[in-house]
């Protein structure tokens, strides 16, 4: 029997190492899979505001992938601790909150009010706009990232990890800013901005003109960052990008990746999830490895030196 179990710090050990992506996932996907069979169940990004969303159309479909601009809709943290979380705490996959914000306080007032029993861990959003730095996003860089986790790491008790982004031009660089203010985790990383036309009406398909990239298309650009984040931080690294097969996820765990987020592929297949699952244990057995643990960062890299390394870069 291979061990699927993954420890992700902090006291929060994980039975595999397989979880949805925020916002592809929420209550009503209890009807369809067994929750408990995840490794983790993470929400959908909340808010301390209500928020209504971008205008639509919201979602548009592309070659490999799809294009979303959602804009964050919440209900409100109050909502979610009065209506959400009670539903959730009747499952024993530990739970992961996702949160965003306008500003650094904001992000730590929305922390703090998290220290509720049921709640395992923050996944703390900082792929959004910071209005304080004209709309640029917290994790684009280390000094706003620092800023943002450490005013969190003060507030909360929970293990915070932080999802970062794929726009910024050192990932690495972004993801040992999170570790050196005191993040737990960081999860590599959220959608990539992209946008389409149509060519008939001349218009963006998006309501909002441009939104994140997600599904099989972006999988080679975040398998990569996960690896240099997994080199760069010594706390476990979650990828995510892409990952629609165990054959998906097990790159990633060879890459460096402690666990993985499964999104848009849901959409697709609610089942999806547990077919990563399954089909983790079963390369687990073929390839001879007695728990997942040994997949992680077991990439054979011997043949690849130092100058080449460099010059992919």
């Amino acid at each position: 029997m291979v061990d699927l179990r993954v420890d992700l710090g902090r006291g929060l050990c994980l039975a595999n190492p397989v979880m949805p992506a925020s916002g592809t996932f929420a209550e009503g996907l209890a009807k369809v899979i067994d929750l408990n069979g995840l490794g983790a169940l993470v929400t959908k990004t909340i808010t301390a505001e209500l928020r209504g969303g971008n205008p639509t159309p919201r979602v548009a479909e592309v070659s490999n992938g799809m294009l979303n601009s959602i804009g964050i809709p919440s209900k409100g943290i109050d909502h979610f601790l009065d209506e959400t979380l009670p539903f959730y705490r009747g499952f024993t996959a530990p739970l992961i909150v996702s949160i965003s914000a306008p500003t650094v306080d904001d992000f730590a007032r929305a922390a703090a009010r998290l220290n509720v029993p049921g709640i395992a861990a923050i996944e703390a959003n900082i792929s959004c706009p910071n209005i304080e730095e004209d709309g640029k996003a917290f994790a684009m860089r280390p000094g706003t990232t620092e800023q943002a986790v450490a005013a969190m790491r003060k507030v909360t008790h929970l293990p915070l990890w932080a999802k970062l982004t794929p726009n910024t031009g050192d990932i690495a660089a972004v993801a040992r800013a999170a570790e050196a203010a005191g993040a737990d985790a960081v999860v590599v990383a959220n959608t990539i901005l992209a946008m389409t036309i149509d060519i008939e009406t001349m218009r963006p398909t998006l309501g909002n003109i441009m939104g994140g990239l997600s599904g099989p298309a972006v999988k080679p650009i975040t398998l990569r960052m996960t690896y240099q984040c997994a080199r760069a931080v010594d706390i476990p690294v979650i990828g995510c990008g892409g990952i629609a097969t165990a054959s998906d996820a097990a790159e990633y765990l060879l890459a460096g990746a402690r666990a993985v987020q499964v999104g848009t592929a849901t959409f697709t297949r609610p089942g999806a999830m547990n077919e990563v699952i399954a089909g983790l244990m079963e390369y687990c057995r073929r390839k001879g490895f007695n728990s997942v643990a040994e997949v992680n960062g077991a990439l054979n890299a011997d043949l690849l030196t130092h100058d080449v390394m460099e010059a992919a870069q």
